[in-house]
């Protein structure tokens, strides 16, 4: 049996500890992954930070982690789309509250992940580069196409004119990157907001326009572009997004319905350990704040409001419409780019607690990646 070694989240607060991991094989519906590459995510550096506000669910010691390519060792009974060696990318899941096991870990040699959770790359695809891609796609598909959230039509190669507009507010996020590519693949037109410097790299990936959200005037030309159009809804990603997205939502005609891709409340400036007291005085009387401002905005707008959870889309169709019919095509075909591109910031499960700081100081339109 492989030797299998992760990088253990061994308390609340604490910092990854490298250590032996039991290799697990899988059960009928799973295979089992040797990564080559692991992808960083906000929600890690957050769970470590915060302990118990996030995620209470999960149970330590943790292999956390969502984002990982490499190439299939073994698959289990009911396993059909996949062999042995096929090289694949795949949405961890063991964060998911309904079934949290450190097996099902991106931050290890050999993770544990569901079929119907995964896609063959491309040989002209990196590891690295593929890595970039699982969760920001799961949360933006899910946001986009499940019946409970936005409920557009699905992504095809050759997508039929929804004649409808979709606001992505965040565009330099790894969830908007995706959002905006399986939008203009399901046949809409795409508003988003980024900084300048990125304007073109946005519209390569196909928005029809770009507006700059540091400008004062933004939410103005929002709604001005929106002018005789029908917008389908609105995606909310990155601290601030909520209020404007609702705003235009408000004014504007078709689906007055926005998606909330990200908790309103900034994490990054919390102490390094987040105690009881710092829980009760600072950060619950802030997110209860937020939340109240924002509901009664959406309210007096007449405009639903929802957030979504990245891994929700493994419960319904829309799972097997990306995984399984849409995305391997679109990769093979090379008509959907792994975006943002990675940036290997270190080789090495050791190689991921650096990473977390990195990405906790901000990063834009990349995502950061670890070579294993």
């Amino acid at each position: 049996m492989p030797e299998n070694m992760a990088a253990w989240l061994p308390a609340k607060f604490e910092r990854l500890a490298l250590g032996p991991a039991p290799y697990t094989p899988p059960r009928d519906d799973e295979m089992v992954v040797r990564n080559r590459a692991v992808a960083i995510n906000p929600v890690d550096w957050i769970k470590q930070r915060t302990g118990d506000l996030m995620l209470a669910w999960v149970k330590y010691p943790a292999v956390i982690g969502s984002d990982l390519a490499g190439e299939v060792v073994e698959v289990g009974a009911e396993v059909t789309r996949f062999r042995v060696g096929d090289r694949v990318l795949a949405h961890a899941l063991g964060l998911d509250r309904a079934n949290p096991r450190s097996a099902e870990g991106a931050f290890q040699r050999y993770t544990v992940v569901r079929q119907h959770m995964a896609c063959r790359i491309p040989d002209s695809l990196s590891f690295e580069a593929a890595a970039a891609l699982p969760l920001g796609v799961s949360t933006a598909a899910s946001s986009l196409f499940q019946e409970d959230q936005l409920a557009l039509q699905p992504p095809t190669l050759e997508p039929r004119d929804a004649g409808q507009t979709v606001l992505v507010w965040g565009g330099s996020t790894s969830v908007g990157s995706n959002a905006i590519q399986l939008a203009v693949a399901a046949g809409y037109r795409v508003l988003t907001t980024a900084s300048p410097r990125n304007f073109d790299y946005f519209k390569a990936l196909g928005a029809s326009q770009v507006f700059d959200y540091h400008s004062s005037t933004v939410r103005r030309d929002i709604k001005r572009a929106l002018t005789g159009a029908t917008f389908a809804g609105g995606l909310a990603l990155g601290a601030g997004s909520a209020a404007p997205c609702i705003d235009i939502a408000a004014s504007s005609h078709g689906k007055r319905f926005v998606v909330f891709g990200t908790l309103p409340a900034p994490f990054e400036d919390l102490p390094e350990r987040l105690g009881r007291l710092t829980i009760i005085t600072r950060v619950a009387p802030a997110m209860l704040a937020m939340n109240l401002a924002l509901a009664t905005r959406a309210r007096l707008g007449g405009v639903t409001t929802k957030m979504v959870w990245g891994s929700s889309l493994k419960d319904n169709a829309v799972s097997g419409q990306i995984y399984g019919d849409f995305l391997p095509k679109a990769l093979a075909a090379g008509v959907y780019r792994a975006a943002p591109p990675a940036k290997v910031v270190g080789a090495g499960l050791e190689a991921i607690q650096t990473a977390f700081e990195l990405q906790r100081k901000g990063v834009s339109a990349q995502k950061l990646v670890v070579s294993l």
